[in-house]
Order: C-alpha cells, then structure tokens, then sequence
C-alpha cells in the first residue's frame, strides 16, 4: 500500500508541472507579439498623435491621399491645405500623414 500510495502522488505532482509546462508556448508567443507587433505600433500611434498635435500654419505636409500642401488654417479637427495657388481644400486632420 506505501508503494501505490508513492507513486500515485509523484503522478500528481507531474501533472500540475506538465499544466504550467503547456502553457509556456502560449505565453512566450504573447510576449513574442507584445515586442514585436503590439508595442511598435502603439509607439508610431503615439508618435502620429504627437505629430498632428505640432502642426501649425505654413507647414508642408503629404495627406494619406497623396496631397501635397501648405496648412493655410487649422482647426482641432480638419486643416485647410492650399495645394496649388489659389487652390484650397479640407481635410480630416487624421488625414495627414507625415511631413
């Protein structure tokens, strides 16, 4: 009976390792997500959100539509860009894209 009694509890104690050991892959790919994808892109997010708070009359800027201007007037939520002389249009200020 001490004999049965022994191993059955070194198969219970292999058991809760073997659980944490199945898991291990998952949370290592999390991480490996987390640095590789998650965190760069709340970074450049951060970076464009700091960028569209910067902007200011008379920069030149691309739109994600592939417009080239010059800001003429700026609101919190649109930019007037002057693309040619004498040629205005607005835009979503989400719509600039960089400099």
């Amino acid at each position: 009976m001490n004999i049965a009694y022994a191993m059955g509890s070194q198969a219970g104690a292999g058991l809760g390792s073997s659980q944490w050991m199945s898991l291990l892959p998952l949370v290592l790919l999390f991480v490996v997500f987390y640095f590789l994808l998650i965190r760069p892109q709340q970074k450049r997010a951060k970076q464009q959100k700091a960028y569209l708070e910067s902007l200011k009359k008379g920069d030149r800027v691309l739109t994600s539509g592939g417009l080239y201007g010059t800001i003429t007037g700026i609101t919190d939520n649109e930019v007037t860009l002057e693309i040619a002389e004498k040629v205005r249009v607005k835009v979503a200020k989400n719509a600039i894209a960089h400099q």
